[in-house]
């Protein structure tokens, strides 16, 4: 042991010592190393972060240069909508001119002493007969479809509420003297019954068919009790009558109207009224205000010129002066002009704004609280016109007499055969009064998704209501539907106003300059609408993926008349101010929403537009949908947002 430890170098202490601090020395180094290194490249990422900052700062400014640009190119784009609504103005204007000029006879029903004059001279004209009646039923449908549409187009703030009570005030008396005429026309016609007379059933039948009206009227000459089923010829309509009625000198009319004239006109919300007499009141005061500051400035204007007109040298002629004052007059009457052209035009595009925020607003509450068996009118609609079904009692008959005919006419008029009676104590069976079947044909331009439910119409609280109705059978095929009925009156369908919402998908691709084609998917069927300037017209229809053909297609129409008509047809795709109150919809700030919609209309010529996802899924404060350049009418990619 001790002859190999002393083979060994022994370490001392200060070559030790060495060693750590040369171990010391290297990591200090390496530390230093490693430090000098972080803060380069610290340094260098600080530099990308500035270089970066910079670019990006760059890119800003160059963007909000841009965007300032563009905003200055959509307030003149924006412009457009004024414009828009002035040209609108004028056209309702001119058309007016336009009927003046025609003097084609018939009377402008937006000029109260017109149309009072039409309905007093047609009042005493009472030997009408039901071809008369119904011929002079088109001019009348006419002149109610004009007030409907002027108060339809007519801009809230341009509308005063006189004016609107005489409107409406002159649709519901021409809608009441119409039906008026037409129970005097079937007056007359039943006087004469016994000279109509079927030879076969020795009863009298007679069947009118128009555009807009159709009659059947059929009278009980015979009384047979076993003739209890009245069929008439040529058509599907049917009654099967009890046997009181069968034995009964009585006559059923079936006046089946195109158009529906028993559901009341919709009031107008006490907040609608209120917002329009604002905004009316707001831009008249604001035309006055500025009128009379642009007034003031002419006056000032004026007198300045008279005073430098004075001072002018005594060289120049008083024609001279006289002239030049006309000229700077000039120059400051047209600076004046233009001031107040375009003061009212910027009124007119707040106004303009307001009335379109206001058609996309939701309703707070419901306009009425509807009782059991009452159809709620916002949550139903009727279509296919209005069966009005009455049973008449049989006027006295004419007679013949030594190459006459008498003839007594009732003091009363012609008179309700009431059924069921108000009092029954005096028949001997319980059943006496059945229901009475009826079997009516659907008008075939008129589109129901689902079976249609059956609505009577309660004349004492002026609303339409199923209960009375029973066995309701819907023949699709075939356009025919039967049910039992405890009472006669008028009679309607009715279908969910919401069925065709919420929309699976819309897309909005352009035509051509200022030509577009909307078409919308709902769960039973695609809608496609041309829209070209202020026109509309529809493209196709396709119903569970079946072409469909329409009445409407092909044909060019305002908006508010299209809108109408799709309406009427069953193809209501339109939602109101209290749809949210019946269909889940995706809520949307009403302001965000119609400035979305505005800016979708600027561009609607070079871009298309499409239904979004996303859109559901972000707040109410924004709105999203695919958008791409349309080069080609192909259909928008899902894959451009």
């Amino acid at each position: 042991m001790t002859f190999k430890s002393a083979r060994k170098k022994k370490i001392t202490k200060a070559e030790r010592l060495k060693q750590l601090q040369e171990e010391e020395e290297r990591r200090q180094k390496e530390e230093e190393e490693a430090r000098v290194k972080h803060e380069k490249e610290e340094m260098e990422r600080l530099e990308r972060q500035r270089i970066e900052r910079e670019k990006w700062h760059q890119l800003e400014a160059k963007d909000l240069e841009r965007r300032n640009e563009e905003l200055e190119e959509l307030y003149l784009l924006e412009e457009c909508f004024p414009e828009a609504e002035k040209l609108k103005r004028d056209t309702r204007l001119l058309s007016q001119w336009n009927h003046y000029i025609q003097c084609d006879g018939s009377p402008d029903p937006s000029v109260s002493p017109e149309i009072n004059t039409f309905i007093s001279l047609w009042k005493e004209e009472t030997n009408e007969t039901l071809e008369e009646v119904i011929a002079k039923s088109k001019l009348v449908l006419n002149l109610i479809e004009k007030l409907r549409l002027l108060l339809l187009q007519t801009p809230s703030y341009d509308l005063e509420d006189k004016t609107i009570i005489q409107y409406r005030g002159s649709i519901l008396e021409l809608q009441e003297l119409l039906h008026l005429k037409f129970n005097v026309a079937t007056e007359r016609l039943l006087r004469q019954a016994s000279t109509l007379a079927d030879l076969d059933s020795g009863n009298m039948e007679k069947v009118i068919q128009d555009e807009n009206v159709t009659l059947y009227v059929w009278a009980n000459l015979k009384k047979n009790p076993r003739y209890r089923s009245v069929r008439f010829s040529e058509t599907q309509i049917r009654f099967e009558i009890p046997r009181i009625l069968a034995t009964s000198g009585i006559a059923i009319r079936l006046l089946h109207t195109h158009y529906d004239h028993a559901t009341p006109l919709r009031p107008v919300s006490a907040s609608l009224q209120g917002h329009t007499a604002t905004v009316t009141h707001f831009v008249k005061d604001e035309v006055q205000k500025g009128e009379a500051e642009i007034s003031k400035e002419l006056q000032e204007e004026y007198k300045q010129q008279e005073c430098e007109s004075v001072s002018v040298c005594e060289e120049e002629t008083k024609v001279e002066e006289q002239g030049d004052i006309e000229v700077q007059m000039s120059f400051v009457q047209e600076e004046s002009e233009a001031t107040k052209c375009k003061l009212e035009m910027k009124l007119l595009s707040e106004a303009v704004f307001a009335a379109q925020l206001l058609l996309i607003e939701n309703a707070n509450e419901k306009p009425c609280f509807c009782e059991d068996n009452e159809v709620d009118l916002c949550q139903f609609t009727t279509l296919g016109g209005v069966y009005h079904l009455d049973i008449f009692e049989l006027p006295p008959q004419c007679k013949p007499m030594k190459g006459w005919m008498i003839v007594e006419i009732l003091k009363e008029g012609l008179q309700k055969y009431i059924y069921p009676p108000e009092s029954t104590e005096d028949f001997e069976t319980e059943n006496a009064f059945p229901p009475i079947e009826v079997t009516l044909e659907v008008q075939e331009n008129v589109i129901f998704f689902e079976d249609p439910m059956v609505a009577r119409w309660d004349a004492e609280g002026k609303h339409w209501q199923t209960d009375g109705i029973s066995n309701v059978l819907y023949q699709s095929e075939e356009r025919l539907i039967t049910f039992s009925l405890e009472t006669f009156g008028p009679v309607t369908l009715i279908q969910d106003t919401h069925i065709n919402m919420p929309f699976q998908s819309w897309e909005l691709r352009p035509l051509d300059v200022n030509k577009v084609l909307l078409t919308v998917t709902t769960v039973f069927t695609e809608i496609q609408i041309q829209i070209k300037e202020n026109l509309c017209m529809l493209a196709s229809v396709k119903v569970d993926n079946k072409k469909h053909s329409s009445t409407l297609e092909g044909r060019w129409m305002t908006p508010i008349s299209f809108i109408l008509a799709l309406k009427e047809t069953g193809l209501n795709i339109f939602p109101t101010g209290h749809s949210h109150f019946y269909v889940v919809i995706n809520h949307k700030e009403p302001l965000v929403e119609i400035k979305a919609y505005r800016q979708l209309a600027l561009l609607s010529s070079a871009f298309a537009f499409g239904w979004s996802k996303w859109n559901v899924e972000c707040s109410s404060k924004k709105v999203i949908v695919k958008v791409e350049y349309a080069k080609t009418h192909k259909t928008l990619s899902s894959k451009r947002r």
